[in-house]
């Protein structure tokens, strides 16, 4: 029974341990200086061309550069944050109906190579506070 007990503690001191990580891993972004990023820290962005709310126009060789920042299968969105089916079928993350990306040259967290690039790219910022 005494082992029993241990490995039951142990069990329950694991699985309390690993419920803050499972609630941070299911945000899609945190806020870095008012601009928005992913869990790792790496700056997202938009793009103008992004007309229709939940549709994303950057595909092929612009998704090469802007790799899309991906919803993972069962992700749940709420409030301004919803999921988009790209048309390779792949699920998106999108703020406001905006679609979300990253910028191939953003190396480390942080990074905002991307904003401003051919006017139509925008870091995506936070609300105000």
């Amino acid at each position: 029974m005494k082992k029993y007990s241990h490995s039951f503690k142990a069990l329950m001191l694991t699985a309390a341990l690993a419920l803050p990580a499972m609630a941070f891993a299911a945000e899609p972004v945190m806020m870095k200086d008012g601009v928005m990023a992913d869990h790792k820290g790496m700056t997202l962005y938009t793009f103008d061309k992004d007309t229709t709310a939940g549709k994303s126009v950057c595909t092929g060789e612009c998704a090469e550069y802007w790799p899309p920042f991906k919803a993972e299968a069962g992700a749940k969105a709420e409030g301004d944050w919803t999921i988009v089916t790209r048309d390779d079928g792949t699920m998106q993350w999108a703020y406001k109906g905006k679609p979300l990306y990253y910028f191939k040259k953003d190396a480390k967290p942080g990074d905002k190579a991307g904003d401003k690039m051919k006017d139509v790219w925008h870091v995506l910022q936070g609300p105000k506070m």
